[in-house]
């Protein structure tokens, strides 16, 4: 018999959804799965269900709610000998998406049933794991902004862009990766595994979640017009051609800060600080076995 454990963030998608146990429990036949929802409750708790459901000997942990919950769940079974399944519920769903795994909660369950299983590469900065992206330019301005407006709305994230392209600050950088070092003043340094970052647009279209290589675009600080220009390649799905670009792909890559201790970052759509200036950024190819 199959264990399965959901790790259900009642408060995503505003709370609209119905997954309780009963629901889940109706696409599963009971002779072959045994059933567990544990209700997340705050910032980090499905970290710690998450290692309930591992010493419960789960065989398959699902996270059920947004990107934050995903990630949380997802960093505590990257090389575990457990399957990680996802019921998108939030609103940007940037590795659901890519996965094409079905927004609708129903399609969902019935691919963590019946779904194959892919063996993911995972991003690691300074040991903290990502699965789609992470950034130290605007992208983090942005998402510090759009979490602080407290809305989770494709409008407010729109409203966070456009307020941090105005007040945006460039930090000087030095970036190391294939043997070279480059020291760079960056509007976006963006590293990614996936090649969607939610609401279905894409800076890095060409990165895969098995390649086991990062792709790593640097924008340097431009004006606001040439901001809007570099929009439209956004929009269009060619960033790598707008010719200010420096665009790799590589397996390794090491960030440091000049003249600030205390830095942030976006790690998968949320905002994290750090006290440092140096960052180790690199691969744990297939890392993370997940349904889709």
């Amino acid at each position: 018999m199959k264990k399965i454990y959901f790790i259900v963030n009642p408060i995503s998608g505003k709370g609209k959804h119905s997954i309780t146990l009963e629901y889940i429990k109706s696409f599963f036949d009971e002779s072959k799965y045994d059933i567990h929802v544990l209700n997340s409750t705050y910032k980090r708790h499905a970290i710690t269900l998450t290692q309930e459901a591992l010493d419960a000997n789960a065989d398959i942990i699902v996270a059920c709610g947004g990107d934050g919950t995903i990630h949380e769940v997802a960093t505590q079974v990257v090389d575990k000998n457990v399957l990680f399944g996802i019921v998108p519920v939030g609103s940007g769903n940037g590795l659901a998406s890519n996965l094409s795994i079905p927004k609708d909660i129903e399609q969902a369950i019935i691919r963590v049933r019946d779904g194959q299983v892919l063996k993911m590469d995972v991003g690691v900065v300074n040991g903290e794991y990502f699965f789609s992206n992470m950034g130290f330019g605007i992208d983090a301005t942005i998402i510090d902004n759009y979490e602080k407006s407290g809305k989770r709305k494709l409008g407010a994230y729109i409203k966070a862009a456009l307020n941090s392209a105005q007040h945006y600050t460039a930090k000087k950088m030095y970036v190391t990766y294939k043997g070279q070092t480059k020291e760079v003043n960056p509007l976006l340094l963006f590293i990614s595994n996936s090649n969607e970052m939610g609401y279905n647009m894409s800076l890095t279209p060409k990165a895969s979640l098995t390649d086991g290589l990062l792709d790593y675009l640097m924008v340097p600080k431009i004006n606001i017009f040439k901001q809007l220009t570099f929009g439209l390649y956004v929009l269009l799905k060619k960033t790598e051609k707008f010719r200010k670009t420096d665009y790799v792909q590589t397996d390794h890559i090491t960030v440091e800060i000049v003249g600030e201790q205390k830095n942030g970052f976006q790690m998968d759509g949320e905002y994290y600080e750090y006290d440092t200036n140096k960052f180790e950024i690199k691969m744990v190819k297939g890392g993370l076995q997940v349904l889709y």
